[in-house]
């Protein structure tokens, strides 16, 4: 038996590993350089791709942004809801606003918090009133993200 038999279903190997942190440092790049940088063949490193994706490890590529750009504004919204709602009354209104990066379900005094990135603070005050005015919303505090010293992939 070998140390691949003992592991999980959906344990990640070192290539693995090697492949998902290269695809979040560039998702555009090609599969013969991901290849170079596995250490496999083309066809094997995308054979691997699409395991991981079949798998929903990788469940989609994005773009990022410059943060903190001239023409971007974030900011985190903490919501409270009003007594007798859930989160299954809010999140089919929320997902009308494509402003929203993130929806985080917490435990304590804040039920759901939002990242949200609009064009400018005007932008993101009609999105703050528009989620105020959500049946079931008791609270939205907004905070402006001024610098990201780091986040994740």
């Amino acid at each position: 038996m070998t140390e691949r038999d003992l592991q999980p279903a959906d344990a990640l190997d070192p290539k693995d590993r090697v492949l998902i942190a290269a695809l979040k440092d560039n998702a555009r790049e090609s599969i013969v350089a991901l290849a170079r940088r596995v250490g496999l063949s083309r066809s094997a490193t995308q054979d691997r791709l699409n395991r991981l994706e079949k798998r929903g490890v990788i469940r989609g590529y994005t773009v990022r942004l410059e943060a903190g750009g001239p023409q971007q504004t974030r900011a985190l919204m903490a919501l409270a809801f009003k007594p007798g709602f859930q989160c299954e009354h809010v999140l089919p209104h929320l997902k009308a606003y494509p402003e929203i990066r993130s929806c985080l379900a917490l435990a304590g005094p804040t039920d759901l918090m939002l990242t949200v990135e609009a064009p400018s603070t005007a932008a993101m005050e009609a999105i703050r009133a528009g989620i105020a005015a959500i049946p079931g919303i008791a609270t939205v505090s907004t905070h402006f993200i001024l610098k990201a010293h780091w986040t994740e992939g």
